[in-house]
């Protein structure tokens, strides 16, 4: 249709953006411009200061140094939090009372002032932190939940990037990679016990004086720790209970899907890795990032253009969980539209399917935030993270494909290999997320039975009650009951790229229009729609798991 083929050129010059320069969205009423406007000036601060500390620098990409900008940032607050205050909402319509609402809480929750000392220490120490204290001792004194979680955080941190074997210092993903790879089942067993210390690190002995079960202790006393797995539910429309199910309903999938004798932990990575060991020597550390850039670019998103940033190499004291965030968010400056400046920080010290599979999934998040076209106070992360992390998610599932391994590494492995490469990491997940609904419903449960009972029954993985090895995912610890939007989010990709290949065509092996068809469907509203009404506008109704169970069901083909 014309009218359609019109729309769509037109779309494409506002999202793949950049090389173009898209008009800036309408600005609110008279009364709450102006207070928008100096609301997308401290966003913007905050950003600066949060990629500045996390890139462990004291001056920001481009020279303010990390005292001015937390000077600036202060100062915009203090002019912006009376004046926020002082709008009467009965005077505004429907969405400036929302945009109103959304600034007032993000001053309260998440825009409090900084001072120079604290951003300057914002990030990881470089040093090793006191990982010799009594968890009781920090749970007892005030604010005890938060201060517990930052002392466990830093040490899993350390722990993490400090893993050493045979006096070689590797790092956990380096780790969990090599044992995809080793074919001599006891030095998988070494290696996977070398991350020993990393399990203690959070858990301990196990003991009720553990720190983790403490921090769920403390959790449970204050109402839940952070947004609880069954609010993430209802924010898709899916009652925690069905939600459950659900994550039940794709472990069963996944047992009846591969064979039924039981394998150590260690062996587990290893049966799950022949595409790694396959392909991995395809992707060498030097061209992991080239790769990434040209999967997106063969897709309508060059990140070159889409002004995305990369910290990747490893640096002491570097935060353990691999994230993206705004380094600055689309807006308008003087009459002038200034693109978003997503960055993406991850740490690499080899190549790999795997290594790469997880730089594709920060990528989708980066090019997600460059598409967001909203006014100021909307241009956020949408009011769901399992949205977000299924998005991330949207291009990075495709490593696992023959077609897709074809044209990007010129060899591939069989389909059921890819899937159960994909699936493996997926159904570990779930997993977690199960396992922190559970102790979540029951704080006084041994952790390590927790995970022993679901990592036996639905993943085939021999006992092992004396290892916390679950303990291994620090969002366990910084962000509880954040694995569920991981689990949630596997639901919520597959239906949309089901979905996505129904109206708009296959794009495995690349399609230069998907990013313009997909930005203004899917990835520009930030917090201007609700993200169930997103989802189930593009669905053609809710959501249900039956993309996903009937794409994990082609491993038995």
């Amino acid at each position: 249709m014309v009218a359609h083929a019109q729309a769509a050129v037109a779309l494409a010059a506002l999202v793949a953006g950049c090389a173009s320069r898209p008009a800036a969205p309408p600005p609110g009423p008279a009364a709450l411009a102006p207070l928008e406007s100096t609301y997308a000036e401290l966003r913007y601060l905050r950003d600066r200061v949060d990629i500045t500390t996390a890139a462990g620098r004291s001056t920001s990409p481009d020279g303010v140094s990390l005292g001015e900008l937390t000077r600036r940032h202060n100062e915009t607050r203090r002019a912006l939090a009376p004046r926020l205050a002082g709008v009467d909402p009965r005077t505004l319509g429907p969405d400036d009372r929302r945009a109103l609402d959304v600034m007032r809480r993000a001053l309260d929750r998440e825009l409090g002032e900084l001072s120079e000392a604290s951003a300057a220490n914002d990030g990881p120490s470089p040093s090793p932190p006191d990982c010799a204290y009594d968890a009781r001792a920090v749970a007892a004194t005030p604010h005890g939940l938060d201060s517990l979680a930052r002392r466990v955080y830093a040490c899993y941190g350390w722990a993490q990037h400090h893993v050493m074997v045979d006096g070689e210092r590797l790092d956990r993903l380096t780790v969990l990679g090599a044992l995809a790879r080793i074919d001599d089942p006891a030095r998988r067993r070494h290696l996977f016990l070398a991350l020993d210390p990393v399990w203690r690190s959070v858990n301990g002995d196990d003991g009720p004086a553990s720190p983790y079960r403490q921090l769920v202790a403390l959790a449970a006393r204050a109402g839940g720790a952070g947004e609880s797995p069954a609010a993430r539910a209802r924010g898709l429309g899916v009652h925690p209970d069905t939600m459950e199910r659900w994550l039940v309903s794709m472990l069963e999938t996944w047992r009846a899907s591969t064979p039924d004798s039981p394998l150590e932990p260690w062996d587990w990575y290893y049966a799950a890795g022949r595409a790694s060991r396959a392909l991995s020597a395809r992707i060498p550390a030097a061209r992991l990032t080239t790769l990434n850039a040209e999967v997106f670019r063969a897709l309508g998103a060059d990140v070159d253009s889409l002004h995305v940033h990369y910290d990747l190499a490893p640096r002491e004291g570097k935060t353990p969980v691999a994230f993206t965030t705004f380094g600055a968010r689309a807006r308008t400056r003087g009459g002038a539209w200034l693109p978003a400046e997503p960055w993406v920080f991850a740490t690499y010290r080899a190549g790999g399917l795997d290594n790469l599979n997880e730089l594709l999934h920060e990528t989708g998040h980066a090019v997600h935030i460059a598409a967001v076209r909203t006014r100021p106070a909307f241009a956020d992360w949408p009011d769901s993270d399992p949205f977000s992390e299924a998005l991330g998610d949207f291009v990075a599932l495709d490593v696992y494909e023959p077609a897709w391994q074809q044209r990007w590494l010129g060899d591939s492995v069989p389909l059921a290999d890819g899937l159960r490469a994909r699936y493996a990491g997926i159904v570990l997940d779930v997993a977690w997320a199960l396992f922190e609904v559970r102790m979540q419903r029951d704080p006084s449960a041994d952790p390590n039975q927790v995970w022993t009972g679901i990592t036996r029954d639905y993943l085939r993985i021999r006992p092992h009650p004396e290892l916390s090895w679950w303990a291994m995912r620090g969002q366990l610890v910084n962000s509880p009951g954040y694995m569920m939007n991981y689990a949630v989010g596997s639901i919520l990709i597959a239906a949309i790229r089901a979905r996505t290949s129904e109206l708009h065509g296959p794009f495995t092996a690349g399609n230069p229009t998907w990013y313009a068809w997909v930005a203004p469907r899917l990835f520009r509203f930030g917090l201007e729609r609700p993200t169930r009404e997103v989802v189930e506008s593009f669905l053609g109704g809710p959501l249900s798991p039956a993309a996903i169970l009937r794409d994990m069901r082609r491993m038995r083909r």
